[in-house]
């Protein structure tokens, strides 16, 4: 060999180099001298992190870097990681692929690779390939295919072990070759027995067999399953030992012979025989057996040399350490393993780099690495991050990533692939999604960092293991005490895991849904919009008469409430433009037909006191669905009718929204409306909370409007028995509005709750306390008592009511304007209002109201109900309760929607029912009645349901304070999550892909996110596996998404309870579907090689 320097070839610089390297390994390299060949260009002969691992350490060495992918893998992270990347494997199986030995030989030879790595699985300790690679002139990184083939023979191992004067377990002397040879191990030694894969590890090909009718299933299963990993079926068989530790010890060797362990793991925590959790250094082990362990894996690596090739690279040493004490030695690993990353935090050696370095010809001792300067420093734990589901047996689960965000800061080593946003997860390869790696000074400080990093996850799409492993980190047996590879089995409260909530993927779903399907509530009516046009009544020619507005706009608000206290006779205010259909209607009555019989109110209803016709859920509406500006609609009805004032409903300081808004925005809103023609701003809050009330009224005030605060009414002041809500609350109360300056007051019954005798003592004590101010009444008329209580306040002393035109009034309306009218005229209370006008007027909505056909209320709902008086639903939430309930197909069980509301309205602390208010209420009882909960049960597990957001942010105070206070213990016990507010934009809908899905794009907090939405429209026309129908005894799903590997049954044959049907396989491991149930197998929809997702029918049977 010529070393060449500056183009040029230096026979002096190469003589000199060459002894220099003599001389210093001549101390431990029994006079044997090598050469030193740098690598050039690394293949990493494998995928997934393990492949980007070794780039990263190639790429830090300043080596080009090689990857190789199947078909299935070309959207794979390892292919982008690496300087160049080739398919190998084409038309083959995805995992036959990376077992090609030919394919592989070829890719490297063509393209100048001096080295490959096997990194682990796979061909990693497959003799044959060691050799191919030796063959083809290309370095191997791992031991001499001769130390590969003895290591990897499981049987020839032990064989070296026991050589060694390393105690083994009892086992067969070489691979078993038939189920006969099984029988008779077990007839010696006895069960529970396990079979190992003869030529790989990992847990592929491993089972435990505890009793003689299991031995055949698991025998064909093992060996299936370790042909399909490492391309050999060869078992052998061990005496199985109960509840051990599993710890390995970490070698390293070079060419020269020399070997250095670097302390030990403990791997103990596993499922299936797989690793799940592994620590460095184990703990509390005993520091004579930790010398014991590390000596034994060092003798083993030097057995027979120097008289053979040593034992070059990195390898494993396992170790099973019985109750006593006792280790067993189980097998080597010639290859670098998951959990190499432990060693390489609490050691500060880079494996990786070692390899490479070994590989070139560098001697341990050169690079640094000599027994007496390995220390350990530390603790480190590593978590294997996987795509399975624990609450379903860990079954693997497969498709994309809708969402991934990893845990990191100080003490966090993350290796992963395939754990990108978008990355589909399929069910060829292993499960593992990301290999977090945590270090600390200690176990719990290392523990913590963990725990911390695994909370800070988020992966959507596919079910992991995190709260398993979060769990598994809180164990106290974990944290202060030692775990065999029974942990997990021994403690199923690791299996109690906590919901993931997931309610911003949840949201987008469910939007993505609407975008691609339309409203998942369709209108559960046929009724069309009416074909007859309503005819407008007889207008006069010229100006309307003088009305309230001009005494208003003549004396002011305090002049216009002493008129109104002055005047005779009972006033009225009109709901009809606003109130009232928004009760029977969904408000969805346009400006257009508002402005067509507005002229005719403004000349024949001079004498309103007023019409409300703005704000509640006027804005809302207009601009959701109406597609119109409501400002608009207050200028245009304003300009037709200038007489009548103008009434709007103001939330405080929620103004017309759902939420507070800041003081600024209440009061500059309420100086707009003030300008463009409303007069009166009833100011009310959903609690009755005195600050939000008053932030409201002085902003109505400070506009120059009418200020009416409202009480809302609840309860009941004439039983004696409800005293939460007594009479001397509400004069307290009103005797505060009163002091702050209100113009007018008002009692705002939003339910119907107010009975004759209750509304009479209400106003008469009222205007007892306050003879001067004007009393305003509100009501709705669910119950059918609604004339009777309002005729009885006018009795008492009230100035005011509110009706509705009676082809708009009842039900959830309010009380009819021709009945009292009616009922009034020749009394005291005359409304001096002509009852022939107010027929006229009724005729125009009656005809109105058949253009609104589809949304009118009597289309599910034909009366009302006088168990309003139990339930206390607001009439306009009763209107769309009744409509919500039909449009899910629970028509029938409005009955318990109320009673669900009535419990939920106790939970919460016997509320004030009116918007926001009466949404949170009605959103708890929705709520309960949706996940089949009564009250005891929402209380009692109050820690862990997942509450609709409307009621966690009542109970953190956000619409103000309830009378009496917060619910207790219900309130201490709901998890009040702060500051968790989603910015979402829906950006674009993508093209039909084969699966029948478009996707759909958001931006979410300012990232993008999309998700796969099903089109169930195209679905139709294509065709797809039939799913199998959970309410269908019969019917046989595949419990996990792969591939069937056997059918075990025919069509005909008749099956007992239990009895196998087939054999599916998902990530190398293999699951038998067994019958729930006894009967003949009617039909099979599967064959051998069918890929399946979950839930897929596999076959029918019937009893």
């Amino acid at each position: 060999m010529l070393l060449q320097v500056g183009g040029k070839r230096s026979a002096l610089g190469l003589l000199a180099i060459r002894r220099v390297w003599s001389m210093s390994r001549s101390a431990h390299t029994a006079s044997q001298t090598l050469e030193y060949k740098p690598i050039k260009k690394v293949m990493v002969a494998n995928r997934g992190e393990i492949a980007i691992r070794v780039f990263r350490a190639c790429t830090e060495l300043g080596i080009r870097t090689v990857a190789v992918y199947s078909e299935q893998d070309t959207g794979q992270m390892h292919r982008q990681k690496a300087d160049e990347a080739y398919l190998i494997g084409k038309g083959l199986p995805p995992v036959a692929a990376y077992l090609h030995i030919p394919d592989i030989i070829k890719v490297a030879k063509e393209n100048d690779v001096d080295a490959i790595h096997p990194g682990y699985g796979f061909l990693s300790e497959r003799a044959d390939f060691a050799q191919a690679c030796v063959d083809a002139g290309v370095r191997f990184i791992g031991p001499t295919p001769d130390v590969v083939r003895k290591m990897g023979d499981k049987v020839e191992a032990r064989a070296i072990a026991t050589s060694a004067g390393v105690p083994v377990v009892p086992g067969t002397d070489a691979p078993i070759s038939s189920l006969q040879e099984a029988q008779e191990f077990s007839n010696s030694y006895g069960f529970p027995i396990i079979f190992k894969a003869a030529y790989g590890g990992g847990g592929r090909g491993m089972r435990v067999v505890r009793e003689y009718e299991e031995l055949e299933e698991n025998y064909q299963r093992a060996c299936s399953e370790a042909l399909a990993a490492f391309g050999n079926g060869a078992l052998f068989v061990e005496k199985f030992i109960e509840k051990p530790r599993h710890i390995e010890v970490q070698i390293l060797g070079d060419k020269y012979g020399n070997v250095i362990h670097l302390y030990e793991r403990d791997c103990s925590i596993q499922r299936r025989h797989q690793k799940v959790v592994e620590i460095a250094p184990a703990t509390q082990l005993d520091p004579h057996l930790r010398d014991r362990l590390t000596a034994d894996s060092v003798n083993l690596a030097r057995q027979h040399w120097p008289f053979s090739k040593p034992y070059e690279n990195a390898g494993t040493v396992e170790f099973l350490v019985d109750k006593h004490g006792k280790h067993y030695f189980i097998e080597v690993n010639s290859r670098l393993q998951v959990e190499h990353t432990v060693t390489e935090e609490i050691t500060d050696v880079d494996l990786v780099h070692a390899q490479l370095r070994v590989c070139e010809g560098r001697s341990l001792p050169e690079l640094g690495l000599k027994q007496d300067k390995i220390r350990i420093n530390g603790y480190a734990i590593q978590c294997r991050v996987t795509t399975e589901d624990p609450a379903r047996g860990f079954q693997p689960d497969t498709g994309r990533l809708e969402v991934f965000r990893s845990g990191e800061g100080m003490g966090i080593r993350l290796d992963s692939a395939s754990a990108f946003q978008g990355a589909v997860i399929s069910p060829h390869y292993d499960s593992l999604l990301v290999k977090v790696i945590a270090s600390g000074k200690d176990l719990p400080a290392a523990s913590a960092k963990m725990s911390r990093a695994l909370a800070e996850f988020r992966v959507r799409g596919v079910k992991t293991n995190i709260p398993f492993l979060q769990n598994v980190l809180s164990n106290n047996q974990f944290l202060n005490g030692t775990v065999d590879t029974q942990f997990i089995d021994e403690n199923q409260d690791l299996f109690n895991l906590k919901p993931v909530q997931n309610r911003a993927q949840k949201l987008l779903h469910y939007l993505g849904h609407v975008m691609v399907n339309g409203p998942t509530t369709p209108i559960p009516v046929k009724a069309k919009p009416s074909p007859i046009d309503p005819v407008i009544p007889l207008v006069p020619l010229g100006e309307p008469p003088v009305g309230f507005r001009d005494v208003l706009l003549r004396e002011g608000p305090d002049g216009f409430a002493k008129a109104v206290r002055a005047h005779q006779g009972l006033l009225l205010m009109d709901t009809t433009f606003r109130d009232a259909h928004q009760s029977l209607l969904a408000t969805r009555v346009r400006t257009h037909d508002l402005k067509r019989i507005a002229p005719f109110v403004a000349h024949s209803f001079s004498n309103l006191f007023s019409v409300e016709n703005w704000g509640g859920a006027t804005f809302d509406v207009a601009m959701r669905f109406l597609c119109e500006c409501p400002w608009k609609r207050l200028q245009e009805l304003r300009a037709l009718m200038p007489n009548v004032p103008f009434q709007m409903l103001l939330r405080g300081a929620n103004a017309v929204g759902y939420t507070n808004y800041p003081d600024n925005a209440v009061f500059k809103f309420c100086e707009v409306a003030k300008e463009n023609g409303m007069d009166i701003f009833r100011v009310f809050d959903s609690l009755n909370y005195l600050p939000n009330m008053l932030m409201g009224m002085e902003a109505a005030g400070a506009a120059g409007g009418v200020v009416e605060a409202a009480i809302s009414y609840t309860g009941d002041v004439s039983d004696p028995t409800r005293q939460k809500y007594s009479l001397d609350y509400y004069l307290k109360l009103a005797d505060e509005l009163v002091k702050a300056g209100t113009h007018i007051l008002c009692i705002k019954d939003m339910a119907g709750l107010l009975k004759p005798d209750s509304g009479h003592l209400l106003v008469s004590a009222l205007r007892d306390c306050f003879p001067d101010v004007p009393i305003h009444v509100h009501t709705h008329d669910t119950a059918g008592a609604g004339v009777a209580a309002m005729l009885a306040c006018a009795e008492a002393g009230a100035d005011i009511v509110d009706v509705a035109v009676d082809s708009m009034a009842g039900m959830t309306s309010q009380p009819s304007m021709g009945a009292i009218v009616a009922c009034t005229k020749g009394t005291k209370l005359n409304t001096g209002i002509s009852l022939e006008k107010v027929f006229d007027y009724s005729e125009y909505w009656e005809v109105t109201r058949g253009l609104y056909a589809p949304f009118d209320c009597t289309a599910t709902m034909k009366s009302g109900n006088a168990d309003v008086y139990e339930n206390e639903i607001p009439g306009g939430q009763y209107t769309n309760l009744h409509f919500q309930a039909h449009s899910m197909g629970l028509g029938n069980k409005f009955k318990e929607v109320k009673k669900a509301y009535a419990e939920a309205n106790k939970l919460l602390g016997d509320l004030i029912k009116v918007t926001p208010s009466s949404k949170i209420v009605g959103d708890l009882a929705q709520f309960m009645v949706q996940n089949s909960l009564t009250r005891a049960e929402v209380e009692e597990r109050a820690d862990e349901l997942s509450f609709p957001l409307s009621v966690v942010e009542f109970l953190q105070g956000h619409i103000g304070i309830p009378h009496g206070g917060f619910p207790e213990p219900f309130r201490s016990k709901v998890e009040l999550e702060r500051g968790k507010t989603l910015h979402i934009k829906a950006l674009a809908l993508g093209d039909l892909n084969k699966a029948g899905q478009r996707e759909v794009f958001f931006e979410l907090n300012g990232q993008l996110r999309s998700v796969l939405v099903k089109d169930t429209v195209a679905m139709k026309e294509m065709h797809f596996h039939p799913k199998a129908l959970k309410d269908v005894r019969g019917q046989i799903g595949a419990p996990m998404p792969g591939k069937v590997v056997e059918v075990k049954v025919k069509q005909g044959q008749k099956v007992e309870k239990g009895q196998p049907l087939c054999v599916l396989s998902a990530m190398k491991m293999e699951m038998v579907v067994n019958s729930p149930l006894s009967g003949t197998v009617a039909k099979i929809y599967v064959t051998a090689d069918s890929t399946l997702e979950g839930d897929d029918l596999i076959l029918e049977i019937t009893e």
